[in-house]
């Protein structure tokens, strides 16, 4: 078959203080019709700046395609070489080759309504009028299935959820049957029920109009269930590429065997989950040397469980929560009286044994994250009490609260927006010391979060370095020594790790056990990731629509599910196992 696209040798770099870096060096893949090729690997990969090089959307200067072709096979028999014609993409580029961002929010512009962005593709690249771009666009928002296709061309951005901010960019990059479709981690910030009817749809799409997709992401389970053939990249350079099958049964670079291992089994519960470097390490010169070692994994036992669990559950209750309520103004009347409430957290009632970690799961909108934040009076509570320590804190005012607050922190979902960027994270990490009278002196305190530094992970030269020079993963591990810059006796961990690398999301995961074990520190671990809050929880709670949809023994949850719920947050987690992949025919 000829092919559709192919990237020769690509090198692209980006000028640095330290020269010019390589983020691409030296990549060749082949994409067919009706093939989807899954490139993967961790941040700074390359993964992203191969897409952006076949698009030529590298900003320049700093970033620029040094070698290579990417030679692309128009349906007119022509070929065209994208590097040295890059002109030639101003007509191919949204038309005969599109593209889905990452972030729908930042891609979408948000004072336009979301029907006008997608008709201004159509009306550009096909010559339609409006009301036939309209018509057009209709028909597309139907065919990505979004609720009430008529409401949706009038609403904007901000009014709709993620899962329909994606379907509507979505619907634009097909607005012209495109030849090539690359998506950029287009499900990473979604939920695990809306990213599968996500890949289901782009399932569909590609069989109805035969297009080639490269699909990028660091998750190896979608790309299991997507992809034909799969890239791995690490660190700029391709170092395996095989057909999906054949790569996932016998993976054969240790970056690969790594990236598979990382994530939380569902089938069992190691003391710590595998990271890269219990796969290779890296020589001084680049070289990548495999660490080759016994299987021994340390699995713990049923028997060994039900024995911790007997023994926290013998403890003091920590926290208790009675029927608590937290509802938003919803409708109101001409004269502000409020008609309708958003109830958020309705009637959520459960007891918090000392060093326990209860694991709160659901999608977004089912109201963990505000329960968690109703718990620590970040949001106002409806109704209800909520003990700590027998004391209930919803009574309190400020000032008799604001003790408790160093006992009970959070560890919020985006480190970079939880960090001000403006001071390093030395001063980010003492300035909750500071502001709780904790220690005499600037240097007691610096000499605290040099240690706090050491404790996560991280060194002391960071000290005085700034949030941006960190990567995903570093800021949470700073956001996690400032709260235990406290000493803190109760953390909310509220979706922690949803935005990291799973290699990363596994050291992170690791460093919070550990703490729990040295600290005895009890948690709430909020996430939409059923498998990552089965691995961290000693009990689950599952929510819907505010309310507690069922609790108990994580593994018997997940083994047998009362509701149906559960059956499908269950039955949506991507596997990266043989069974589930996709086969192409």
């Amino acid at each position: 078959m000829q092919p559709l696209l192919e990237i020769k040798n690509l090198v692209t770099g980006f000028i640095s203080g330290n020269g010019m870096i390589k983020a691409v060096n030296n990549i060749s893949l082949t994409l067919h019709h009706g093939q989807t090729i899954g490139i993967v690997g961790e941040s700074g990969s390359g993964k992203s700046v191969t897409s952006f090089s076949v698009m030529q959307l590298i900003p320049n200067p700093p970033g620029k395609i040094l070698n290579g072709e990417i030679i692309y096979h128009a349906e007119n028999g022509n070929t065209i070489d994208l590097v040295k014609h890059p002109a030639s993409l101003q007509q191919l580029r949204g038309n005969e080759i599109a593209m889905i961002f990452q972030e729908p929010m930042t891609s979408l512009n948000p004072v336009m309504k979301c029907g006008d962005q997608v008709m201004e593709a159509i009306m550009l690249h096909q010559k339609l009028g409006r009301k036939e771009a309209r018509k057009k666009t209709l028909e597309l928002f139907t065919e990505v299935q979004l609720p009430t296709p008529e409401a949706m061309l009038d609403r904007y951005p901000h009014q709709l959820s993620g899962g329909q901010k994606q379907r509507v960019m979505i619907a634009m990059a097909i607005s012209c049957n495109p030849r090539v479709l690359i998506a950029d981690e287009p499900t990473t910030a979604l939920d695990v029920t809306v990213q599968k009817t996500i890949l289901e749809l782009m399932k569909k799409l590609q069989e109805r109009y035969n297009m080639g997709i490269l699909f990028i992401t660091h998750d190896l389970g979608v790309i299991a269930e997507l992809a034909d053939h799969v890239v791995v990249m690490y660190k700029g350079q391709l170092v395996e590429q095989g057909p999906v099958k054949d790569v996932f049964s016998s993976p054969q670079h240790p970056y690969t065997k790594s990236l598979l291992a990382c994530r939380p089994p569902m089938d069992r519960r190691p003391q710590r989950l595998p990271t890269v470097k219990d796969f290779m390490r890296v020589e001084d010169d680049g070289k990548i040397v495999e660490i080759l070692k016994e299987a021994n994994e340390r699995l713990i036992g049923s028997d060994e469980r039900k024995k911790e669990h007997e023994h926290i559950y013998k403890r003091n209750k920590l926290l208790e929560l009675h029927n608590v309520q937290t509802w938003f103004p919803g409708v109101k009347s001409l004269f502000g009286k409020t008609l309708s409430y958003s109830k958020a957290v309705d009637g959520v009632s459960f007891d918090v044994f000392e060093g326990e970690t209860l694991g709160l799961v659901g999608e977004s909108g089912c109201g963990k994250t505000t329960l968690g934040r109703t718990i620590l009076r970040l949001a106002p509570a409806t109704g209800g009490k909520i003990l700590y320590k027998g004391k209930n804190v919803l009574d309190m005012s400020e000032r008799e609260f604001r003790p408790y607050r160093r006992h009970m922190q959070i560890i919020f979902q985006d480190p970079y927006s939880s960090l001000n960027p403006r001071i390093t994270i030395g001063e980010a990490i003492a300035e909750p010391m500071l502001v709780h009278g904790l220690y005499t002196s600037v240097s007691e305190r610096r000499d605290t979060v040099m240690e706090l530094l050491k404790k996560v992970g991280l060194e002391e030269k960071h000290y005085d370095r700034y949030p941006h020079e960190f990567s995903g993963g570093q800021r949470q591990r700073v956001c996690i020594a400032r709260a235990l810059g406290l000493k803190p006796e109760f953390i909310i961990c509220d979706e922690s790790v949803s935005a990291l690398d799973v290699s990363v999301q596994a050291q992170v995961l690791n460093l919070l056990n550990d703490l729990k074990k040295e600290f005895r520190f009890t948690y709430i671990f909020i996430s939409h990731d059923l498998g990552v809050v089965k691995y961290m929880s000693d009990r689950m709670v599952v929510m819907q629509k505010g309310k507690i949809e069922e609790m108990g023994d994580p593994d018997e949850i997940y083994a047998n599910p009362n509701s149906e719920y559960t059956r499908k947050l269950i039955e949506a987690i991507p596997h990266s196992s043989l069974e589930r992949m996709r086969h192409p025919a």
